[in-house]
């Protein structure tokens, strides 16, 4: 099982990743998170089948609530239309929870269409350079664009639908419609580009199955929604979503239905698209990196430790001459080329 920091360090957003945001229209106005954390009082949520959620609902006085919940529109509008203000003519914030045991304490807002009752979700979150890097980087190298804006302190990221991963693998992966081999092919896939990039603690709370029904079959996008482990710990086996306990049905489906060499056929294939990802966007990459590589992004530690377990597995040197987490990923991302697994 891959072991997890329990309390990661939350690192500023410094000149470097905020002139990559400027450059690359990533930023834009938007309430800053203490604002929200006005609320007066708040109220546990509970699921249809009265499961609490471990969010808390919040509370504002009428004083404070009528410019929340229209600076709150704005945001969204500014996230989803670049600043088009006529998308929220006939929206309105139908609630604002927390989650107070989240590492950043985000607040999530439950947007509605009042003509068609249609909602959305949003979340307001304490701006931590990892999580940012870590966003970019599902966006530049994954099949998933991603929307998120910065303003000084205060990041905004949409909702990434889809069943979550322990949902799906307790209701959903023995159902009978179920394509084992396409949905296997799938986390092998997702394997690979969370280990391509460095992407962390992907155990089934923090990923989502998008299921995309087609007219002869199915499919199956695994997408990560949760980005505060972007390279930060230590160990080699952390980056892979194969080693977390909580993902085993995948593994035991997988082992049913694949061979070895069809894995490795998957994983190669993988590969090779974030190859071409990455030399598609190789100047917003380059920037990127750059400027990941200003910062430590983790504590000195576990730099060392991660890099010596990379320089094993790869046989490479390099890795162990760095200095910061951007570093790795950048050599990490370097052998793609190679096609070394």
């Amino acid at each position: 099982m891959a072991l997890i920091t329990k309390k990661k360090i939350l690192f500023p957003v410094n000149d470097a990743l905020r002139s990559y945001l400027n450059d690359h229209e990533r930023s834009s106005d938007a309430i800053a998170y203490e604002e929200l954390t006005r609320y007066t009082n708040s109220i546990p949520l509970y699921d249809s089948n009265g499961v609490d959620t471990l969010w808390e609902t919040v509370l504002f006085s009428h004083a404070d609530m009528e410019g929340i919940h229209k600076q709150l529109k704005t945001v969204y509008s500014n996230l989803t239309s670049s600043g088009n203000v006529e998308v929220i003519e006939h929206l309105f914030i139908d609630r604002i929870d927390i989650c107070p045991f989240g590492n950043t304490k985000p607040f999530r807002v439950r947007i509605v269409n009042r003509i068609n009752d249609n909602f959305d979700y949003f979340y307001i979150k304490k701006a931590d350079a990892s999580r940012i890097y870590g966003l970019e980087l599902e966006h530049l190298l994954s099949p998933n664009a991603i929307n998120y804006i910065v303003h000084e302190n205060t990041l905004v990221e949409e909702h990434i639908a889809g069943v979550p991963g322990d949902q799906f693998m307790k209701r959903h992966i023995g159902d009978e419609y179920i394509n084992k081999v396409r949905l296997s092919k799938e986390f092998v896939k997702f394997n690979e580009r969370c280990f391509v990039r460095l992407l962390g603690d992907m155990h089934s709370s923090n990923f989502v199955v998008d299921v995309t029904p087609d007219f002869e079959d199915t499919h199956y996008r695994i997408r990560a929604i949760d980005f505060d482990q972007q390279s930060y710990e230590a160990r080699k086996a952390v980056y892979f979503p194969k080693y977390f306990k909580q993902n085993n049905p995948f593994i035991k489906m997988g082992m049913e239905v694949m061979t070895p060499e069809s894995m490795k056929q998957y994983q190669l294939e993988e590969r090779s698209l974030i190859l071409n990802r990455s030399l598609s966007n190789k100047h917003a990459l380059s920037d990127l990196l750059d400027a990941m590589c200003t910062q430590p992004l983790s504590i000195q530690k576990n730099i060392v430790q991660l890099g010596k377990e990379l320089s094993e597995h790869f046989g490479d040197p390099r890795f162990e001459k760095c200095s910061t987490m951007g570093e790795i990923v950048k050599i990490n991302l370097s052998k793609l080329s190679e096609n070394t697994l």
